[in-house]
Protein backbone atom coordinates (compact mmCIF):
# COMPACT_ATOMS: atom_id res chain seq x y z
CA UNK A 1 0.00 0.00 0.00
CA UNK A 2 1.63 3.34 -1.28
CA UNK A 3 0.85 6.04 1.54
CA UNK A 4 -1.05 8.51 -0.58
CA UNK A 5 0.23 12.40 -0.67
CA UNK A 6 -3.11 13.80 -0.10
CA UNK A 7 -4.90 14.28 3.49
CA UNK A 8 -8.14 14.82 3.91
CA UNK A 9 -10.25 17.05 6.04
CA UNK A 10 -12.50 16.81 8.72
CA UNK A 11 -14.46 13.47 8.44
CA UNK A 12 -13.34 12.15 5.28
CA UNK A 13 -10.95 8.97 4.20
CA UNK A 14 -9.86 7.87 1.03
CA UNK A 15 -10.50 4.66 -0.52
CA UNK A 16 -8.48 2.35 -3.21
CA UNK A 17 -11.33 0.29 -4.75
CA UNK A 18 -9.92 -3.75 -4.31
CA UNK A 19 -10.83 -5.06 -8.18
CA UNK A 20 -13.61 -7.90 -8.16
CA UNK A 21 -13.52 -10.78 -9.55
CA UNK A 22 -12.45 -11.40 -13.41
CA UNK A 23 -14.88 -14.64 -13.45
CA UNK A 24 -18.16 -15.71 -12.04
CA UNK A 25 -18.35 -18.56 -9.67
CA UNK A 26 -19.09 -20.40 -11.98
CA UNK A 27 -16.14 -19.98 -13.99
CA UNK A 28 -17.62 -17.38 -16.48
CA UNK A 29 -14.76 -14.58 -17.62
CA UNK A 30 -16.79 -11.42 -17.03
CA UNK A 31 -15.77 -8.30 -19.63
CA UNK A 32 -14.99 -4.96 -18.14
CA UNK A 33 -17.55 -3.88 -19.49
CA UNK A 34 -20.60 -5.46 -17.62
CA UNK A 35 -18.45 -5.85 -14.35
CA UNK A 36 -19.78 -3.42 -11.53
CA UNK A 37 -17.45 -1.48 -9.63
CA UNK A 38 -16.61 -2.98 -6.37
CA UNK A 39 -18.26 -1.88 -3.42
CA UNK A 40 -14.73 -2.95 -1.22
CA UNK A 41 -11.67 -0.75 -0.39
CA UNK A 42 -9.01 -0.38 1.24
CA UNK A 43 -8.40 3.08 3.84
CA UNK A 44 -5.21 4.84 2.43
CA UNK A 45 -5.77 8.22 4.76
CA UNK A 46 -8.37 9.78 7.06
CA UNK A 47 -9.04 13.21 8.03
CA UNK A 48 -8.98 14.10 11.64
CA UNK A 49 -13.01 13.80 12.42
CA UNK A 50 -15.56 15.85 12.69
CA UNK A 51 -17.03 18.17 15.53
CA UNK A 52 -19.93 17.76 17.37
CA UNK A 53 -22.30 21.06 18.61
CA UNK A 54 -19.99 22.33 20.86
CA UNK A 55 -16.87 22.24 18.82
CA UNK A 56 -15.34 18.76 20.68
CA UNK A 57 -13.13 16.56 17.88
CA UNK A 58 -14.79 13.22 17.54
CA UNK A 59 -12.31 11.25 16.26
CA UNK A 60 -12.46 8.62 12.87
CA UNK A 61 -12.61 4.87 13.68
CA UNK A 62 -11.19 4.08 11.05
CA UNK A 63 -7.04 3.89 10.00
CA UNK A 64 -5.16 3.57 6.62
CA UNK A 65 -5.09 -0.06 5.85
CA UNK A 66 -8.61 -0.95 7.15
CA UNK A 67 -10.52 -3.33 4.22
CA UNK A 68 -14.06 -1.61 4.30
CA UNK A 69 -17.40 -2.03 2.81
CA UNK A 70 -18.90 1.36 0.86
CA UNK A 71 -22.19 1.58 -0.66
CA UNK A 72 -22.63 1.65 -4.86
CA UNK A 73 -22.93 5.54 -5.35
CA UNK A 74 -20.19 6.39 -2.39
CA UNK A 75 -17.76 9.15 -2.72
CA UNK A 76 -16.21 11.10 -5.24
CA UNK A 77 -13.59 9.21 -7.58
CA UNK A 78 -10.38 11.32 -7.82
CA UNK A 79 -7.17 10.39 -9.93
CA UNK A 80 -3.76 11.68 -7.37
CA UNK A 81 -0.70 10.95 -8.37
CA UNK A 82 -2.23 8.66 -11.57
CA UNK A 83 -3.86 6.26 -9.21
CA UNK A 84 -7.67 6.16 -9.12
CA UNK A 85 -9.17 6.65 -5.57
CA UNK A 86 -12.48 7.91 -3.63
CA UNK A 87 -13.20 10.52 -1.28
CA UNK A 88 -16.40 9.90 1.34
CA UNK A 89 -17.81 10.56 4.42
CA UNK A 90 -16.84 8.00 7.40
CA UNK A 91 -20.69 8.37 6.93
CA UNK A 92 -20.56 6.39 4.04
CA UNK A 93 -18.70 3.67 4.81
CA UNK A 94 -20.97 0.49 6.08
CA UNK A 95 -18.44 -1.28 7.50
CA UNK A 96 -14.65 -2.91 8.32
CA UNK A 97 -14.27 -6.53 6.84
CA UNK A 98 -12.11 -8.68 8.93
Amino acid sequence: MAKTKFRPLHDRVVVKRIDAEEKSAGGIIIPDTAKEKPQTGEVTAVGPGGRDESGKLIPIDLKAGDKVLFGKWSGTEVKLDGEELLIMKESDIMGVLN
